[in-house]
């Protein structure tokens, strides 16, 4: 018998008893489904079994890990029903980017048009599936076997990618015996999968994820600017024969990575240059306003523009938007009583566009720097006034909000946004999380500039989430123009910087989870020295190095 401590009260349980057989005992305190546990910090599937004493806590789809473990487990339903319905050999459904609510897929292997009337008969073959309750299975095999399982499907992806793997093993899912490989945490069964939507879109269809608190799967919200920008990187990702992490860590051993990098960075450098001709040709645009999440290479990227609009005979100019914070002691909090410097409202709005328009009527106005140290705004002289060819490059959370400039005319501001859109899958059925990208550039970046710790840069990255969600990813799709600065190579780079950062996060800390995998993620990289890195790469901004004041 086993002592299994849950919500403070000690409980025992037969050992061999499964986490989902107890979830089962407590689900009517929760309001969502239960989904996963922690047994004495480590997160686990709920198909395990107690073995010894223990305190357990449960995760429901409407936390973090068990959004994820839901979202793949609909993906793995997805799989089978196509392979039900189309099962020739090699036909197969590729899960490509997220875009809106859902995950855009695309069939490989088969000439089926994916319209309305198909999808229906998918969805309706997907519902049969789920209802059913059909057990996941989960098996450990070694990678030599797992590689001749994944030969054998026609996964070449999935062969490559453990061709460097330095595991000796590799967890297989099962389903009514189709088998496949999933980068994280499954469901116990395909009766967890309640709620999923299909949609046509663009070459292929969207799999609609349901609201993770609701349940609900609300109606496909497209975000064509970000989608376009994204495939187009793909596709020139796949032009230079990585599209995946396996062909990467081809490259790398093969030698090929540095003819792959100079393009990559060639390429980046002819589109800033194409970026900085089209805000030239709109004439009359005096505010060059930029946006994106966290750790995008705004800093890099907008000194990179300047350049180009300087050779084209421009006077850029960078006007910082966090000098226009309120001082701390006016700043609003948040609902935990802390301050929220994300908000709109924690910028002096009526000061911004007193001096922007004071500026662009041509007056010569002094502008604020803001003492983070002290918290308060300070004049030093700073003044500025704009001629015929100036131009402000204004970077900041809320650019691309037309409530932060309100009183400047439409025609006078370009709005670019700018995220690391990473172009590289994990495999077919792998997409690889953007979120995850941006997070190892925060870590590795916060180390070097801000002596801040890998387990701090977690524990506050939910929040800076939470921010992104609210404050810039509802306006992506209002810029003019969307750049992607995400480079195809990068993730080799950082993996040698971000690995010790993470090691050093003790077990008994709740971000080890986060931190573990994490290094999983990064194991599928075959490292890459720094080198031969130009100084002016966007990748320097994190890892050092750079020619710009970053």
């Amino acid at each position: 018998m086993c002592k299994i401590t849950i919500a403070g009260n000690e409980v025992t349980y037969e050992a061999g008893t499964t986490y989902e057989q107890i979830a089962k005992e407590h689900q009517n305190d929760y309001d969502q489904q239960i989904a996963l546990a922690y047994f004495n910090g480590r997160l686990r599937e709920l198909n395990k079994r107690v073995e010894e004493d223990g305190t357990l806590t449960f995760v429901t789809t409407a936390d973090k890990a068990g959004i994820k473990a839901y979202r793949r487990t609909e993906i793995l339903l997805l799989q089978k029903a196509v392979d039900e319905l189309l099962g020739a050999q090699g036909v197969d459904v590729h899960v490509l980017q997220t875009t809106g609510n859902g995950q855009y897929c695309e069939l490989a292997g088969t000439d089926q048009p994916v319209t309305e009337a198909f999808l229906e008969q998918l969805s309706e073959k997907m519902k049969q599936i789920a209802e059913k309750d059909l057990p996941i299975k989960k098996e450990s095999i070694s990678t030599a076997k797992a590689i001749k399982l994944f030969h054998e499907l026609g996964m070449t992806d999935k062969e490559k990618l453990f061709g460097y793997r330095r595991s000796s093993s590799v967890n297989i899912y099962e389903l009514d015996g189709y088998k496949d490989y999933f980068y994280g945490y499954m469901l116990p069964s395909t009766g967890y999968v309640t709620g999923f939507g299909l949609t046509a879109y663009r070459d292929g269809f969207v799999l609609l994820y349901p609201e993770p608190k609701t349940g609900i799967v609300e109606s496909f919200e497209p975000s064509d600017k970000l989608f376009a920008t994204q495939r187009a990187s793909s596709e020139w990702g796949a032009k230079m024969g990585v599209k995946n992490i396996g062909e990467l860590d081809e490259a790398i051993a093969s030698g090929r990575i540095q003819d792959i990098m100079l393009m990559q960075e060639a390429q980046m450098e002819a589109q800033i240059g194409e970026l900085a001709g089209i805000i030239a040709r709109a004439g009359q645009k005096k505010f060059i306003m930029i946006a994106g999440p966290s750790s995008s290479g705004k800093t890099t990227f907008s000194h990179r523009l300047s350049i180009h609009l300087s050779a084209m005979g421009m006077k850029p100019h960078p006007i910082p938007i966090d000098d226009y914070y309120l001082d701390r002691d006016k700043t609003p909090r948040d609902e935990n009583g802390n301050y929220d410097f994300e908000c709109l409202e924690a910028l002096d709005i009526e000061l911004f566009n007193k001096d922007m328009s004071a500026l662009l009527a041509g007056e010569r106005v002094e502008l604020p720097i803001f003492n983070f140290k002290t918290g308060k705004r300070e004049y030093r002289g700073k003044y500025m006034q704009l001629g015929p060819d100036d131009v402000l490059v204004i970077e900041g959370i809320h650019g691309l909000d037309d409530k932060l400039s309100y009183s400047l005319p439409a025609d006078s501001k370009f709005k670019i946004y700018i995220s690391a859109l990473t172009q590289l899958a994990i495999d077919e059925h792998n997409a690889l999380p953007t979120t995850d990208g941006r997070l190892i550039r925060r870590i590795v970046r916060d180390a070097r500039t801000r002596n801040t710790s890998a387990q701090e840069t977690i524990a506050m990255w939910d929040s800076v989430r939470r921010g992104e969600e609210k404050y810039i990813f509802p306006f992506q799709e209002c810029a003019d123009y969307v750049f992607n600065s995400a480079l195809l190579y990068e993730l080799a780079v950082l993996k040698v910087y971000a690995e010790p950062l993470l090691f050093n996060i003790p077990k008994t800390a709740p971000e080890y989870v986060e931190a573990k995998r994490l290094l999983k993620f990064l194991d599928y990289f075959l490292p890459m020295p720094s080198e031969n890195i130009h100084h002016n790469s966007l990748v320097r901004e994190f890892i050092g190095g750079s020619c710009f004041n970053v």
